[in-house]
């Protein structure tokens, strides 16, 4: 069976998204972590465009990532320059790679109106640059820049600029639909014809302006083209490239063809959240094959029938890729998601456990009320333990009081809170804190007050607070969801409240995040409850 080639370009066009900016060293480990997954190809960027690029080069050549091939990029030689004195193909040559890759103009539009050449001299710059550049490098690759827009405006010109592609004895031509707007039919039809015509290996990479490019590199598969262009998370300009995540398991588990083993497939999910990491942005959550999402089930029927045949609602097993599923609770669940929930937990409860209806029961009542659980797991183990006698309240809130008073026309307001609790040999703790705000002064006003008791808290971090309005038609009155994240060395969680007070409900989540890193102690160290 033949094997399809990967080839990344997601340190090169991936580095082009909107807000990215990868640094030598995130370039570094991200070509890491991608020659572990297996692709064949890694193209590092453009040598010589910036220093940034240049340092990646230099740096990548002393990794032994023997699987894997890096690639430099750039474009063919300018008009004003022959091929041996071109600083564009100096630099390719310079960073002393096996593999290049350069693009050309397939499209007489861009040759004619952008680069402002006959359709004759850009034949050349073609052909001038591949067959100087294929002497001196292991593995020449050409991609043909807006290619099926060309070949629709002038396809006898278009096939022209392969041929030309073809004479300087280059290892792939791969077809660019680089404005993203072909559908996979468009696609295929031009690749049967280009095969007649041209006896090259052809390549695919497409860009995702209609939401297109998985199922149209897909589409070239079907057709031979056996070399396929993408990015981790299908990173781009503009909408983005062909979402590799998804291409990948694709080829291995329903067109049964290689590409990667088994188990670097397995590695997918972890390179899919290690590359939004590092390009700071957040991982999409309904990604396919690879997001938080993919394998998450919230119906009441879907999840009943999931415990039993799990190929009842999912396409593929979750761990084939790295994945896991996830059972949530909501309004909409039954009493299976909590029983599946709980045994998360470590309880044996059953269907028919009288715990499980009165927290069904309670989940709805919660959500018609504005809560929810989903984005807030901590809250709703708590609420589970505590409703099976697996935890009990560490401290008892007896009053707060929170003050915000601007003293100074020019200055910010200040807010402090005052708080008193009772612990559980019935002491009385009361506190006071500033804060930078109200939430804030309440939360070091609660740890203050914990601090005796429970040091442990001292090593929680609120990482997060996030505020949203439920009914906003009710103005002023409107109720108000807090979701706090909070983390300590060993990991974030996440807690809710809910409460037309924004105070009240900050309270809520607070309270349940201590309460949370309690429960973890405890179970981690035997802290007495």
């Amino acid at each position: 069976m033949d094997k399809v080639i990967i080839y990344d370009t997601t340190l090169r066009d991936g580095s082009q998204t909107e807000g990215v900016s990868f640094s030598v060293d995130d370039k570094l480990r991200i070509a890491e972590r991608l020659a572990q997954l297996g692709i064949d190809y890694i193209e590092g960027g453009w040598p010589g465009a910036n220093p940034k690029d240049i340092a990646f080069f230099e740096k990548v050549k002393k990794q032994p990532w023997a699987a894997s091939k890096i690639a430099a990029f750039g474009s063919t030689r300018h008009r004003k320059h022959k091929a041996a004195t071109d600083p564009n193909l100096t630099a390719l040559l310079k960073a002393e790679t096996s593999v290049i890759t350069i693009f050309g103009k397939s499209w007489d539009l861009h040759a004619e109106k952008v680069l402002n050449i006959s359709l004759e001299e850009n034949l050349e710059l073609i052909y001038d640059s591949l067959s100087y550049l294929n002497k001196r490098v292991d593995t020449l690759f050409y991609d043909a820049e807006h290619f099926f827009d060309g070949y629709r405006a002038n396809c006898e010109y278009a096939v022209k600029t392969l041929k030309a592609a073809e004479a300087a004895n280059v290892s792939c031509i791969v077809l660019c639909d680089t404005n993203g707007g072909m559908l996979p039919d468009g696609i295929a039809e031009i690749i049967k014809q280009v095969q007649q015509q041209i006896s090259i290996p052809l390549g695919i990479h497409a860009h995702n302006d209609s939401a297109l490019a998985v199922a149209s590199s897909l589409q070239a598969l079907k057709y031979g083209i056996m070399h396929i262009q993408g990015t981790i998370n299908g990173y781009g300009e503009r909408c983005g490239n062909a979402n590799l995540c998804s291409i990948i398991p694709n080829i291995k588990l329903k067109l049964k063809l290689d590409c990667i083993s088994d188990e670097q497939l397995k590695q997918l999910s972890d390179v899919s959240w290690f590359v939004s990491e590092l390009a700071n942005l957040k991982h999409q959550p309904h990604q396919p094959y690879v997001g938080d999402s993919a394998f998450a089930h919230k119906g009441g029927i879907h999840v009943s029938a999931i415990q039993k045949i799990s190929r009842s609602y999912e396409h593929i097993k979750p761990e084939l890729v790295g994945n896991e599923r996830k059972i949530l609770v909501s309004d909409q669940s039954g009493r299976g998601a909590i029983v599946y929930k709980a045994k998360e937990y470590g309880l044996d409860l059953t269907k028919d456990t009288p715990e499980v209806q009165t927290l069904l029961n309670e989940v709805k009542e919660r959500e018609l009320a504005g809560f929810q659980f989903e984005g807030a797991e901590a809250s709703f183990e708590l609420m589970v333990k505590k409703a099976a006698g697996a935890y009990k309240k560490l401290f008892e809130l007896v009053g707060f009081r929170v003050i915000v008073e601007r003293r100074e026309h020019d200055k910010e307001a200040l807010a402090e809170a005052t708080i008193k609790i009772r612990t559980p040999d019935g002491a009385i703790e009361q506190t006071a804190a500033d804060g930078d705000g109200p939430v804030d002064a309440l939360n070091r006003a609660l740890r203050k007050a914990l601090d005796k008791t429970y040091p442990c808290i001292r090593e929680v971090e609120l990482i997060d607070y996030k505020v949203r309005i439920i009914n906003e038609h009710e103005g002023t009155g409107a109720k108000t969801r807090v979701l706090i994240e909070s983390g300590d060395s060993e990991g974030p969680w996440n807690t809710v409240g809910v409460s037309s007070n924004i105070i009240e409900a900050s309270w809520q989540a607070l309270v349940d995040s201590i309460e949370y890193k309690l429960l973890k102690e405890e179970m981690r160290n035997g802290l007495q409850v």
